[in-house]
């Protein structure tokens, strides 16, 4: 076999390879975080106090070494009600005494969920962590714990 003819076989098995593993990485399914045992159960101030305190500590016991969150259960007091652009219902758990709060973003199966919510409801989510607290001095005013892919464990 000619060194050409080993370059382009090496070359095709190479191409096939990365083929094969792109493939199942867009068929690999979603974490069904609902399913999965809870990590951790907080009151709402309890986690915005921990990243106010220690962001990068927080995240160190929040996220595992792929970065990928831990499965929270957040309790607190429903102060807001929204949609964002997805239509996807946004709760904000937050004391009125609090900085910051906890905002829980559901999904499209679980928009139902949050029908009969109101403020001043006190309600558990469950779901899983995309950003802490934070004070951003640009702006002057502090940020909320993101919680997405919610869905409310109790009222």
């Amino acid at each position: 076999m000619t060194t050409k003819k080993k370059i382009l076989l090496a070359l095709t098995i190479g191409v096939l390879i990365a083929a094969g593993i792109a493939l199942y990485m867009f068929n690999k399914p979603a974490r069904d975080v609902q399913a999965t045992e809870t990590d951790f159960s907080y009151r709402a101030s309890a986690i915005v106090n921990e990243y106010l305190t220690d962001a990068k500590a927080a995240n160190a016991k929040y996220l595992d070494e792929e970065g990928n969150s831990k499965v929270l259960e957040i309790t607190g007091i429903v102060s807001d009600i929204s949609e964002d652009f997805n239509n996807h219902k946004v709760i904000l758990l937050k004391n009125a005494t609090d900085k910051a709060g906890v905002s829980a973003t559901f999904t499209v199966e679980t928009n139902a969920h949050t029908n009969t919510v109101k403020l001043g409801d006190e309600i558990t989510i469950k779901g899983v962590i995309r950003s802490g607290a934070a004070f951003d001095s640009d702006l002057e005013m502090y940020e909320n714990v993101i919680i997405d892919k919610c869905d409310i464990v109790s009222k």
